[in-house]
């Protein structure tokens, strides 16, 4: 559970800096979710237009889908500065005040996993999202008073990868909601291609399609895996990376051709091997693979299911016949017409 995996949500030292690097400053160079950029870019315009704060913004959807790179985005095209947090790092009233009362008119404040958020300070952040004003308790005891500090027009950018777990309060207090998919193969070459430039980097065409294709649909993997094929192809290549050289750094990575690592491997081993396939719980498919249940229901599940290789039924998880036969396993009778079912 201690070893950093290509799919890691969190993001080391290195991997930060290259993130800053590549991302996309303007709506107009961020690739994918179109639907999403162009509902955006009608709220962003409109506010500009009328001189106001924008809405609050809720962004939902799995790690790696460019969640961040959006709230820094909308930053951007309004011209104001972002305050960036998250919600296990806001962890009394008292913070989120020292927060909220440094914020100037029109700024974001951009809560990642938010959530997280305690009770008491969800509570706190309901009166500042709608009345902007932030309400303090003076005092201790039967002397304590209450006071309303007024706050500066912010807009809240909220991201989380749970959507089910923010209470109805906190999701009501947002006037757009956007949910980021999984990318396409094409948009991804797209992204990798872009990266490869900004890194100084020449990628053959078909390295960048198998880069692509070996991605999970996510731009962050995209960019960790170009990163990785990068260094593998200045150490042990020529420095250009090959659809050889690709090949050869991801078999090294252990990311196969449909972009599972080893964990996923082993959650699909343990599925079919241990539980028969399924139906198995997520905690006690957690336990076969010594992970944490979070990291498996937010980081790897949603690809394997958007993958057909796993299914969630109400027993359960559930291993397809196409999980079996990725690893090489003839698939049962039963479970070989389940698919078109599940």
């Amino acid at each position: 559970m201690g070893e950093r995996r290509l799919l890691d949500p969190g993001l080391g030292p290195e991997d930060e800096q290259y993130d800053r690097t590549l991302r996309p400053r303007t709506l107009d160079e961020y690739v994918g979710q179109q639907q999403v950029r162009e509902n955006l870019g009608i709220l962003l315009e409109a506010a500009r237009r009328r001189g106001e704060p924008v809405e609050h913004v809720l962004l939902c959807g799995p790690p790696g889908l460019g969640k961040t790179t959006l709230a820094n985005i909308i930053a951007a095209e309004l011209g104001v500065s972002i305050k960036t947090t998250s919600g296990p790092a806001i962890d009394h009233a008292g913070a989120l005040a020292s927060i909220l009362t440094n914020l100037s008119d029109r700024d974001v404040l951009f809560i990642d996993e938010i959530h997280r958020l305690n009770r008491v300070v969800e509570e706190a952040l309901y009166p500042a999202m709608e009345d902007f004003v932030f309400d303090i308790v003076l005092g201790k005891g039967a002397g304590a008073t209450s006071a309303r500090l007024p706050l500066a027009h912010f807009t809240c950018v909220g991201a989380t990868t749970r959507q089910g777990l923010l209470s109805a309060p906190m999701r009501d207090r947002f006037g757009a909601v956007y949910r980021l998919d999984f990318y396409t193969q094409a948009e991804l070459e797209l992204i990798v291609a872009r990266s490869a430039r900004i890194l100084g980097f020449e990628v053959e065409a078909a390295a960048g399609r198998e880069l692509a294709r070996r991605s999970r649909g996510t731009p962050r993997v995209a960019n960790r895996l170009l990163r990785r094929v990068r260094d593998y192809a200045q150490v042990r290549a020529d420095g250009r990376g090959s659809l050889e050289v690709t090949r050869a750094a991801l078999a090294m990575l252990e990311v196969d051709e449909l972009g599972l690592e080893p964990l996923d491997r082993r959650i699909l081993s343990a599925m079919i091997e241990k539980f028969a396939g399924g139906p198995v719980g997520l905690e006690t498919l957690a336990t076969a693979v010594a992970e944490d249940p979070e990291t498996i229901e937010d980081v790897h599940e949603p690809y394997l299911i958007q993958a057909g290789l796993i299914a969630r039924t109400a027993r359960g998880r559930v291993a397809t016949d196409l999980a079996y036969r990725h690893l090489g396993i003839d698939p049962p009778p039963a479970v070989a017409v389940q698919p078109s079912l599940l």
